[in-house]
């Protein structure tokens, strides 16, 4: 039996019983899908450790386990990390929803390359150089856009909020 016919033979046997196994224990079907798949590709990296017959079934279970450990590890992670994130922007000066709306209209007000570059460096967190590389350009190039693109919003955001309302409404 070729390693290829051996791991149809697994997957065909046992992916009810782990489809089971993972559906129970997650609170989605991505998850659970996510577990699966994580399952039977590790089954297929470690053909060679996957006992023979039923002693299988135990295997792949185990390896769910470990899975749906470290899913909820990352969650947990994930958790703790929005938590510090909202406690840091809360300590920082408290933001509005006028304040974000007036960002959001002077961003978007401004043209698409000057968006583009300052996702990069502000979302992104990309150097002038790796700005570079993304938009195929020089170092020096991507300072100069960087700069004006900032230039241009700070123009647009010393504009008062009110003025970017009143428009709309008019």
């Amino acid at each position: 039996m070729t390693p290829h016919d051996r791991f149809e033979a697994i997957y065909d046997s046992y992916y009810p019983a782990i489809h089971q196994y993972a559906a129970r224990r997650t609170d989605s079907a991505d998850d659970t899908a996510d577990v699966i798949s994580e399952t039977f590709l590790t089954a297929w990296r470690r053909l060679h450790e996957v006992p023979d017959g039923e002693r299988a079934l135990l295997w792949l279970y185990g390896v769910a386990r470990r899975v749906l450990a470290n899913q909820q590890r990352g969650a947990s992670r994930r958790a703790g990390l929005a938590d510090r994130l909202r406690d840091e922007l809360a300590a920082d000066r408290p933001v509005t929803p006028v304040d974000l709306e007036h960002v959001r209209a002077a961003f978007e007000e401004l043209p698409e390359g000057d968006r583009e570059v300052l996702a990069l460096a502000c979302w992104e967190g990309l150097t002038s150089e790796q700005i570079a590389k993304v938009m195929e350009c020089t170092a020096v190039a991507a300072r100069t856009r960087l700069h004006r693109a900032r230039k241009r919003l700070a123009a647009r955001l010393d504009r008062p909020a009110v003025s970017t309302i009143s428009m709309g409404e008019a």
